[in-house]
């Protein structure tokens, strides 16, 4: 009851404060009033000078003064040249720091750095030291906050051109690399497990609500964004980080950091997804981690160099012992999927198996459906009889990469295109109208097992 008391007395200082400030400055509540309802249509020319009044005058009087305030003044940078814009432009810098002088809960730091720097590049006045050093204070001050893909990508983008020009050390590219991807992942894994409770209910045959078919448009939106900011960052490090630089790299810091179990993990793992197993150093690490951690990364590791070797029992046995060891059921997921395009080579329906499994872990694992899609459409010589039922897998292929995007929206171009791939080697309506199969069903006695029903004309 005390703690009741003390909430309704505050809230009631908190009215009565923004009463005495309506009253001691109704000259800011009426621009205010009319800069706001300028701002709603657009008219940011008429807002202006209401706006400024109110921002100088009472800064914090109302949140609107900075959201508003953002929109009017890039809307006088985009419309003015010379000196009016480089003052506009710095009008808006000082707002950005003002917003979260005035209005600390509601903006962040990260936020703040990443939309300065953002305008500053628009402009073309900011370098790629400046761009690296301030955004690089805002992903590790405030890593929480910095989620926007496009300063994401520009902090990697800036450091490999640094690198580029002499500037910056190849490890220090590997570090901000893993350090960037792993958050595009952690926030397109949040989006995802928002984004399948929405398809499981919409699955159950519910109807979504208004509010839930907004929320399912903005995940799939952010989710592809982060999607497309992947591929971006993946061909900005390119051939850097392939064998012929990771290996003498790692050759030359292993005595030193061999006990810092983070840069041993990091290097294991990238050297596996780069395929440089068959090089002595990926023993050498792989071992240094099974020393430092022995994890369930590195049973997967350990499965591959057994398989490698010809062991394929022990290397089953590990990869089994890896999921075991897992508790978390994305990592799981991704340990599943790893394991199953590791034996992909020596059984496909293994290598499904895996793969449904990382499905079954999380539910929001597309690249997952990619591989079983991408596993049928291999298949297509060695299930049917006839030219028409070899064709027809790829219209399970490619219902299988239409799953890919649509539980994670951030694989959707990969996932689009392999669907449409797939699609236009299936069987065409020529094809079906000749069959007579149009409406019935193909079933396949291959290791693909089940079947597909063929589309009406």
């Amino acid at each position: 009851m005390k703690k009741k008391h003390y909430l309704t007395m505050f809230a009631g200082l908190m009215a009565m404060g923004l009463s005495m400030a309506q009253a001691q400055n109704p000259e800011c509540m009426t621009n205010l009033s009319i800069y706001a309802e300028h701002a709603k249509v657009k008219n940011y020319d008429a807002a202006y000078e209401p706006w400024k009044m109110v921002y100088e005058s009472c800064p914090d009087i109302n949140k609107a003064n900075f959201s508003y305030g953002e929109r009017i003044l890039k809307h006088k940078i985009k419309n003015t040249s010379g000196a009016d814009k480089d003052g506009f432009i710095q009008d808006c810098l000082e707002l950005f720091d003002n917003s979260l002088k005035y209005f600390p809960s509601k903006y962040s730091k990260a936020e703040v750095i990443i939309d300065k720097v953002l305008l500053r590049y628009e402009h073309k006045m900011i370098s790629n030291d400046e761009i690296y050093a301030e955004l690089g204070t805002a992903f590790t001050d405030d890593r929480t906050n910095f989620k926007n893909p496009r300063a994401l990508y520009l902090y990697f983008s800036s450091l490999v051109d640094l690198h580029g020009e002499g500037k910056k050390e190849l490890q220090e590219v590997f570090d901000v690399y893993d350090d960037v991807t792993e958050k595009v992942e952690e926030e397109n894994k949040k989006l995802t497990a928002s984004l399948q409770k929405l398809l499981a209910k919409e699955d159950a045959g519910t109807a979504l609500t208004s509010k839930e078919k907004r929320r399912l448009k903005a995940y799939t939106t952010n989710s592809e964004s982060y999607g497309k900011i992947a591929t971006s960052i993946d061909s900005k490090l390119g051939a850097l980080a392939d064998c012929g630089n990771l290996i003498p790299l790692y050759e030359k810091s292993f005595e030193a950091k061999k006990t810092d179990v983070n840069w041993v993990k990091r290097a294991v793992g990238r050297m596996f997804s780069k395929e440089c197993t068959d090089d002595p150093m990926f023993q050498k690490l792989f071992e240094a981690q099974i020393a430092l951690d022995p994890s369930a990364d590195a049973y997967l590791y350990g499965g591959t160099l057994k398989q490698k070797a010809g062991d394929n029992k022990g290397a089953i046995a590990d990869f089994n012992k890896a999921v075991e060891l897992e508790t978390d059921p994305y990592r799981k997921s991704n340990i599943l999927y790893k394991i199953a395009t590791t034996v992909r080579r020596s059984s496909k329906s293994q290598a499904r198996s895996y793969a449904q499994k990382a499905i079954n872990a999380n539910a929001s694992n597309g690249k997952a459906y990619l591989l079983i899609a991408n596993l049928y459409a291999s298949s297509a010589n060695a299930c049917g009889t006839t030219p028409f039922e070899k064709r027809a897998i790829y219209w399970k292929a490619a219902d299988m990469a239409r799953k890919a995007g649509r539980v994670d929206p951030s694989l959707s171009g990969r996932a689009n295109k392999s669907a449409a791939s797939y699609a236009a080697k299936a069987p065409t309506k020529e094809m079906i109208f000749n069959s007579g199969m149009a409406g019935k069903t193909v079933t396949f006695s291959c290791w693909v097992g089940g079947s597909v029903k063929v589309p009406n004309l």
